[in-house]
């Protein structure tokens, strides 16, 4: 290689920075992939089975990231199980697992694959962010064994983790993150949750994976505590009705904790996951949801560096004050009780075309005013409460005020998943009495699509529309979590 040639990476990142610094903005993308799976087997594959599948699916992610990196992307972010997908017991992964070192041991995979025993996953990764001058965040399987003197030591002689890994423009390890909310058998907790941040020229980011995005621990530490700009989170995301769809739960995250989410998403129909993007505390900046297809997507948009010297980062909220200043509204009093999956919620009939309505549960009361477009006989919406704890092996607390379509005229159906409606409202205004500052706005269109720009939140806990609904309503939500409730967590090691 000659002289020049050797220099050209480095001089490609250097300008690139200089504008990620001057301009205070970086271009992000995000990859929703199809991924291909395994067959369904309970016995390990050989190491080189495993190896080609991998190789399959990242050929795919190394096609979407030469793509990002030419459009002038500074990081991508890949999908949970997006190199070998998830049907596996804990021994029939092991094959796919690599020892992932801790990043201070300052290793360059693509130009030094060797110095920890086989890694070739890690090698390509790194290679791949290397060869086009951007940082790449993947999920893999770490594997680390302990033995008899360790009392958490696994039966079989290791620890397995859901881990994340991210690459810089060099293809050096900067990151490593091992998810701490695990509903898989074939992986471990860690001991404790970790709380990952990494700095680079267009600011200082962190990584969680999935489920974790609900838990105090990372999730709340990164962005309170750690103050980080971005969030990085490779994710496969179950899409639950009518309010966990990836999108609107993300987005919503994004907003009420006031920091950028780098969302990327698996993509598999068949078991409802779809729907990721690159969310700012002001709303989206770009989002794709597609249950129609099996295509995967590539996501990018420019991206505060450091959201909160915007000049239009959005205010603290105090997300009970109006809503405690008011004793109830005096619309309808009657109400009955209705399922969200296992959770038992109290409902009102909204009965007019317009009115104000006020709905209690526990320590939460939520009011509602609105005027819909036009009241239709065939459709019914309801204001719900629900203030309990969620869950069945990890149970936390939600604390849930939301205005939401039925299914059917038959209020029996009231909490159950719809996807499509008729009704525009000409406004509404959403507060409730949150016992805590940890809240999340949500609307959602029909269709399952966002609103941004579209709604507001006031400084006093009010979730407003701007304007009248452009598109007939599913729900508009303010989702609250009280971590301080939240059940102690289960054993964190796996035997």
């Amino acid at each position: 290689m000659l002289p020049s040639q050797a220099l050209l990476p480095a001089v490609l990142f250097a300008l690139a920075a200089l504008q990620a610094l001057a301009s205070d903005t970086f271009m992000a993308a995000v990859y929703e992939h199809a991924v291909i799976l395994p067959g369904p087997t309970e016995e390990p594959v050989s190491p080189d089975s495993a190896l080609a599948l991998m190789n399959t699916n990242m050929d795919v992610l190394e096609g979407a990231i030469k793509e990002a990196a030419q459009q002038g992307a500074h990081i991508i972010v890949t999908p949970e199980d997006g190199i070998y997908g998830w049907r596996f017991t804990r021994e029939s992964i092991y094959p796919y697992l690599e020892d992932i070192p801790d990043p201070v041991v300052n290793w360059i995979p693509c130009t030094d694959p060797s110095r920890f025993g086989p890694a070739p996953v890690q090698e390509r990764l790194s290679c791949m962010a290397r060869n086009n001058s951007i940082y790449v965040v993947a999920n893999i399987g770490d594997k680390k064994p302990c033995d008899s003197s360790d009392p958490d030591c696994p039966r079989d002689g290791r620890y397995q983790y859901n881990t994340d890994v991210v690459f810089d423009t060099q293809g050096k390890l900067v990151a490593r993150y091992h998810k701490a909310r695990i509903g898989e058998t074939q992986f471990n907790y860690p001991k404790e949750p970790e709380a990952v941040i990494f700095e680079t020229p267009f600011g200082k980011f962190g990584t969680f994976t999935c489920f974790d995005i609900l838990f105090y621990e990372p999730a709340v530490v990164l962005v309170s505590k750690m103050q980080v700009d971005t969030v990085l989170f490779p994710t496969a995301w179950m899409n639950v009705l009518p309010f966990l769809t990836a999108i609107e739960f993300h987005s919503a995250w994004a907003m009420g904790m006031r920091v950028n989410l780098l969302s990327a998403n698996t993509h598999n129909t068949s078991m409802a996951m779809t729907g990721d993007g690159l969310f700012t505390p002001e709303g989206p900046a770009a989002y794709h949801y597609d249950s129609a297809t099996e295509e995967g997507r590539l996501l990018l948009a420019e991206m505060r560096a450091h959201p909160r010297l915007s000049p239009t980062y959005p205010p603290a909220i105090n997300w009970s004050l109006y809503a405690t200043s008011i004793k109830k509204f005096p619309g309808e009093n009657d109400t009955f009780s209705g399922a969200v999956r296992k959770d038992i919620f109290t409902f009102s009939e909204l009965k007019h075309k317009d009115g104000n309505y006020t709905v209690c549960q526990g320590d939460l009361c939520c009011h509602l005013v609105y005027q819909m477009s036009n009241k239709r006989k065939d459709e019914v919406y309801v204001l719900g409460a629900f203030d309990g704890l969620h869950g069945s092996v990890i149970k936390y607390h939600w604390q849930i005020c939301s205005l939401l379509k039925c299914p059917s005229t038959n209020l029996s159906t009231c909490g159950q998943p719809v996807e499509t409606a008729q009704t525009k409202f000409e406004m509404f205004s959403l507060s409730g009495t949150f016992g805590t500052s940890y809240v999340f706005p949500e609307v959602l269109y029909s269709g399952v699509q966002l609103a941004p720009g579209e709604f507001q939140v006031l400084r006093d806990g009010r979730l407003n529309s701007k304007r009248g609904t452009s598109k007939p309503l599913l729900t508009a939500t303010l989702f609250g979590r009280l971590y301080e409730k939240d059940q102690p967590h289960p054993l964190r090691i796996s035997p």
